[in-house]
């Protein structure tokens, strides 16, 4: 993308910037929350504790960490097909993302997102990760094929 078009995606508004993706709808859905991002692929069996939300996997950037109602951004699944169960019984804990932001599309993660019916997006026009900080605000709209990123203020950020 061209540095005249990212800038078109990004705006200023009250000093606080926002920046719009578009990418692939997955499920539909609009969901909006605090990210949660890791460049970790995430094991849906063994991997998550799906009563709470929280990544368990020993060696995992988020061990201990929950991503229950957030918004999850990462590159994808990882291990066996248990994303779906354990995904499922995540929903029924009330444990899941708010919605699924991922790169690579597989089998895995596609079920996991069925199975939480959380809004979720892939094939971006840009790295979602390179955009999306944890703690930024983030506002799915799968429906439209919309992300809008609100960056979370840092110390000695100004109005």
């Amino acid at each position: 993308m061209s540095g005249a078009a990212a800038e078109q995606q990004s705006q200023v508004v009250t000093g606080t910037t926002v920046i719009t993706l578009s990418g692939r709808k997955v499920v539909g859905g609009v969901a909006e929350g605090e990210a949660l991002v890791t460049r970790d692929r995430i094991s849906g069996w063994g991997g998550i504790d799906p009563r709470t939300g929280t990544v368990i996997e020993t060696r995992h950037e988020l061990r201990g960490v929950s991503f229950a109602g957030k918004v999850l951004v990462f590159p994808g699944a990882k291990g066996s097909s248990g994303w779906s169960a354990m995904f499922h019984l995540a929903r029924l804990m009330n444990a899941v993302p708010a919605a699924f932001l991922f790169n690579e599309m597989t089998t895995k993660i596609a079920l996991g997102a069925v199975v939480t019916h959380a809004p979720s997006m892939t094939d971006f026009d840009r790295d979602p990760m390179e955009c999306i900080e944890t703690g930024d605000w983030v506002r799915v709209d799968a429906d439209r094929g919309i992300v809008e990123i609100t960056k979370k203020k840092k110390p000695g950020d100004t109005l």
